[in-house]
């Protein structure tokens, strides 16, 4: 119950219905206004997916009852069946992976009417998570940690890459989610570098990329992104965002074959040796980027079914050290 109080969803985001014909932009996230989620028990959305925190008797209630704390369970929906989206989602995964012959994730939405206790499902998006075709049949958990750059195990993406020279990361030291406009713009001008030498690079930073919110993580568009071919989101001390595993480039990464891993460097199976980076000649450096070239390429090997992936370090002698 400690748990659940406190690492409760708090606040949610809403469309602002008020703001859909004047000051229209292109970012997708001009009129997304973030709410406590009170404000949405006071239109009655929390009905079906909400439970209550009695106080008196320090236990939580499924359900919604005067007083006491919201939390968002989904008890009514995944417990007590008031709409079926358990075998809903199960079917539509069921579905999906025999109509693409490989695993699938999925997006949805949900629409509930508490009135009429109806719901609609939408089907936003699928994503196929293997390339059946590719194998990789080598144990990465074997790989020595002194001999790993990286290594996630939630990665997206199958395979091996060999031809990667380039590391474009943003330095732990001193960052804040503030300076994330500039960010963005920096690397942008980075990877049109690249686009015009037609080389590709791994992409490392904290936080979800392509996140409309700058408080979440680093606003880039894929255009701004578009030569990397491994991209990296990593957790910080004091900054630990849930990550979006692709979900914002997810048709770029299906078409392009980019890898995409999750970093949480407190979590098992988890690294990245920025240290050794920092160590080696900046072959680009801004107050908040640094852009490491190897001589040899780094290599990437990515095993989809088990949603592990690491990057090799070169050979020692590849680089040098400042």
């Amino acid at each position: 119950m400690e748990i659940a109080l406190r690492e409760t969803q708090t606040r949610f985001y809403a469309l602002d219905l008020k703001n859909t014909g004047h000051n229209f932009s292109l970012d997708d996230g001009f009129n997304l206004l973030k709410l406590p989620v009170k404000e949405a028990d006071n239109d009655g959305a929390l009905n079906f997916i909400a439970s209550t925190y009695d106080p008196y008797d320090m236990v939580i209630r499924d359900g919604i009852y005067p007083g006491g704390r919201k939390l968002i369970t989904f008890a009514n929906v995944l417990q007590h069946d008031v709409f079926p989206l358990p075998r809903i989602l199960q079917l539509a995964q069921e579905y999906g992976q025999s109509e693409m012959r490989r695993p699938v994730e999925i997006e949805f939405a949900v629409t509930l009417n508490a009135q009429k206790k109806t719901g609609v499902f939408y089907l936003l998006q699928i994503r196929p998570m293997v390339d059946i075709k590719a194998v990789l049949d080598e144990d990465l958990n074997l790989i020595k940690d002194e001999n790993v750059l990286l290594r996630s195990n939630n990665s997206l993406g199958h395979g091996i890459m060999e031809d990667i020279h380039d590391i474009i990361y943003v330095k732990t030291e001193g960052y804040t989610a503030s300076n994330n406009p500039t960010i963005a713009y920096e690397i942008e001008k980075m990877n049109r570098k690249f686009l015009d030498e037609g080389k590709h690079y791994i992409l490392v930073g904290p936080g979800r990329w392509g996140s409309s919110d700058t408080a979440l993580g680093i606003p880039v568009k894929w255009p701004h992104i578009s030569n990397s071919k491994l991209i990296v989101e990593t957790a910080l001390a004091g900054y630990h965002i849930e990550p979006s595993q692709g979900t914002h480039f997810f048709q770029n990464l299906t078409s392009f074959g980019v890898g995409y891993f999750t970093i949480n460097p407190s979590s098992k199976g988890c690294l990245f040796d920025e240290e050794y980076l920092n160590r080696l000649n900046a072959e680009q450096e801004t107050d908040f980027l640094r852009v490491v070239r190897f001589e040899r390429p780094v290599i990437v090997k990515i095993n989809g079914k088990k949603s592990i992936g690491i990057v090799i370090k070169p050979d020692a002698g590849n680089v040098k050290e400042k």
